[in-house]
C-alpha cells in the first residue's frame, strides 16, 4: 500500500485580473503543514474508493471548534468519495494499469479556501501512481483533472511547499468560455521561498456557506475579469516586488502579514460585486476584528473563503488563537480556530501506510 499526504494551502490573491495587462492571474500563496489530505492506494482489479474521515474544519486538526455539528458529514463523505473515484479512475487510465483500491483517510474542508479539490486530486493521483511504481507527473496531468486552470498555487505547493508566486497565463489566451479540461498548462512558478520556521498562520473558519466552485466560480471570475480595474494590478505589482518578496526573503513576518493583507483587500475590490463586499459575509467582520490585534500581523480571506487567515509567529501564537476566538464571538458566528506552521516540503508519498 502507498500513502500520499499533502497539506492545505492559503491563497492570498492574484496579481492581475485586468485584460489590459500582458499576463492574467499570477497567484500568491503558502503551503500549510495542517490540515492535511491523506490518501492510501494499492493495486486492484477495477477502482474502489472509501472515505475513512471527513474534516470538520481547521479546528479538527489541533485547534478549537465551537458550535454544534451541522449534520453535513455524511453528504460531505459521499461527495469526497465521488471526487476521489473520478480522480482514481483518471489515474488508472492515465497510467494504463488495471485498477486501484483507494481510501481517503483524511480530507480538507471542501470549498473553504484551503485548496481541497487540487490537493485531493493530486494526492489520489500520486498514491495510485506510486502503488503501481509509476511516476505521477502531477503538473503535467493536473489540467486533465480540471486543476490549475487559473492558480498554480495548489500544484506548486503539492510539489515543493513554501511560499509561491506563480507567473499566471498570457492574457491573449483569455476567452469568455471556459476551456475544456486539459486545454491549459499549470502556471509556472515565478518565485518560491522557504517560510521561516518561527512563522505561524492563524486559521479561523466561520460556520458559513462554502466558497464558490465549479460553474458558479467560473461565472464569477469571468465577470470579475471583464470588469477589473487595471490600476489595482499596478498597485499589487508594487506591493509584491517591494514588500511581499523582500519580507519573505528576509524573514520579516510583520511586513509580510501587512503586505499580503493589503493584496487581499485590493483583490476584494475586484470581487466586491460578486461576493457582497471586499470580503464575503461574515468574513469581513472576522478580518476587521483580527486586524485590530497586535498578535496578528495581517489578516484576510483565503480564496473565496470562508476561511480567514492571520499571519503571526511562534511567540504570538497563543494570543493570535485567542484573537481568533474573540473574532468569531464579535461576528456572532460559530466556527473553528487553529494556529499552524507552514510546510516547506511538498507532499509525502510513502509505502506501507506510514507517512514518515
Amino acid at each position: 500500500m502507498t500513502r500520499a499526504s499533502a497539506g492545505a494551502r492559503l491563497h492570498f490573491g492574484f496579481c492581475n485580473l485586468s485584460l489590459s495587462h500582458e499576463r492574467l492571474y499570477g497567484a500568491l500563496g503558502v503551503s500549510l503543514a495542517d490540515p492535511r489530505v491523506v490518501v492510501d492506494a494499492e493495486p486492484a482489479d477495477g477502482v474502489t474508493v472509501s472515505v475513512a474521515d471527513v474534516a470538520g474544519g481547521a479546528g479538527g486538526r489541533g485547534g478549537s471548534e465551537r458550535g454544534a455539528p451541522d449534520g453535513s458529514g455524511d453528504s460531505d463523505a459521499a461527495t469526497i468519495a465521488a471526487d476521489a473515484r473520478e480522480y482514481a479512475r483518471f489515474a488508472v487510465e492515465a497510467l494504463g494499469v488495471d485498477g486501484a483500491r483507494v481510501t481517503v483517510r483524511e480530507s480538507l474542508p471542501r470549498h473553504a479556501g484551503l485548496g481541497s479539490g487540487t490537493q485531493l486530486a493530486a494526492a489520489t493521483l500520486a498514491a495510485v501512481a506510486s502503488a503501481h511504481g509509476e511516476p505521477a507527473r502531477v503538473r503535467e496531468r493536473a489540467p486533465t483533472m480540471g486543476r490549475g486552470g487559473r492558480s498554480g498555487i495548489g500544484v506548486a505547493t503539492f510539489e515543493a511547499g513554501g511560499f509561491v508566486l506563480d507567473a499566471g497565463h498570457p492574457t491573449a489566451r483569455f476567452t469568455t468560455d471556459r476551456p475544456a479540461d486539459g486545454e491549459w498548462t499549470v502556471p509556472p512558478v515565478a518565485a518560491r521561498h522557504a517560510v521561516p520556521d518561527d512563522w505561524r498562520f492563524l486559521l479561523v473558519e466561520p460556520a458559513a456557506e462554502p466558497g464558490r466552485s465549479g460553474a458558479a466560480e467560473d461565472d464569477a471570475m469571468r465577470t470579475a475579469v471583464e470588469r477589473a480595474d487595471p490600476g489595482l494590478a499596478d498597485r499589487i505589482g508594487g506591493i509584491v516586488t517591494r514588500r511581499v518578496l523582500p519580507a519573505v526573503a528576509t524573514g520579516n513576518a510583520e511586513a509580510f502579514g501587512a503586505a499580503v493583507a493589503e493584496i487581499g483587500r485590493l483583490n476584494g475590490a475586484w470581487y466586491a460585486d460578486e461576493q457582497g463586499g471586499v470580503y464575503r459575509p461574515p468574513v469581513g467582520d472576522v478580518v476587521a476584528s483580527l486586524s485590530e490585534q497586535s498578535a496578528v500581523f495581517g489578516a484576510g480571506q483565503s480564496s473565496w473563503g470562508p476561511t480567514v487567515y492571520g499571519v503571526t509567529d511562534a511567540a504570538n501564537a497563543d494570543a493570535a488563537a485567542a484573537a481568533g476566538e474573540r473574532a468569531l464571538d464579535e461576528a456572532g458566528v460559530a466556527g473553528s480556530v487553529s494556529v499552524v506552521r507552514a510546510a516547506n516540503g511538498g507532499a509525502r508519498v510513502t509505502t506501507g501506510g506510514d507517512e514518515g
